[in-house]
Formats: C-alpha cells, sequence, structure tokens
C-alpha cells in the first residue's frame, strides 16, 4: 500500500468520471450512437458495459488515501493498452467508422493517454509505504 498523492487521487476521479460519462452513453445509447458513427453497435454496447466495472474499480481507488501500488500500476496499464487498442481498430478490418466515428475514437485514445500520464504522475508523487 502506497499513500496516495492528492494528484493521484484526482487523476483517477477525472478517470471515473469520464470512464463512467463513457460507460453510460456506449451501454444506453449504443443503439442511437452507432449509424452516426459507423461502429458497431455490439462494440459499442460491450465496450460501455465493460467500463462500468472499470468505473468502479477507479472510482474506489481514487477514493482511497492509502491504495495497492500493483492496482495503480494495472489502471495505468490497461489506459495505455486502451490507447493502442483504440488506434489499432482504426487500422483494422473490425470495424469502418466515419469521419466522426474516427474522431471519437481518436479523442477518447487521447484522452486515455492522457489520464494514463496524468496517473502514473500521481503514482511518482506519492509517498511512501503504509502497512497493509
Amino acid at each position: 500500500m502506497i499513500v496516495s498523492s492528492t494528484f493521484l487521487r484526482r487523476a483517477l476521479i477525472a478517470d471515473a468520471v469520464f470512464s463512467g460519462l463513457g460507460a453510460v452513453g456506449m451501454a444506453v445509447g449504443a443503439d442511437m450512437l452507432a449509424p452516426l458513427l459507423s461502429l458497431p453497435e455490439a462494440l459499442l454496447r460491450e465496450t460501455g458495459l465493460v467500463l462500468i466495472a472499470y468505473t468502479a474499480l477507479v472510482g474506489w481507488l481514487g477514493s482511497r488515501s492509502a491504495m495497492p501500488r500493483p492496482l495503480v500500476m494495472l489502471v495505468i496499464a490497461i489506459n495505455a493498452a486502451w490507447t493502442v487498442a483504440s488506434i489499432a481498430l482504426l487500422f483494422s478490418d473490425a470495424a469502418s467508422p466515419n469521419l466522426p466515428g474516427e474522431a471519437f475514437v481518436v479523442s477518447q485514445a487521447i484522452a486515455t493517454s492522457v489520464l494514463a500520464e496524468l496517473q502514473y504522475v500521481g503514482l511518482r508523487r506519492s509517498g511512501g509505504t503504509v502497512a497493509a
């Protein structure tokens, strides 16, 4: 367990807020978003459902003054992987988004990479270990 910096907690809460908004938007509005973005409805809905669990984890972590360092590192790794997977989606045959769909994927990839970087900075600013 590490003593989390305020910066780290705020970065995690920001991640939870934005992921939560995305989760609700994609899980509930996949049928409306799919034709606007030319992305598969199932991909949007399932992504939204996965984000619900992720939001709960990151929100819980962000509410702690002491947190497991490996769990924070996992969140950062998930964000980095999400960024890479989002860009890879654009180069794959799995989807053929239109221009707004490409902008949607790229913008959330950029936001996710920024959150990962902020969380990494916050982790480096965090204090020593505490007894579990």
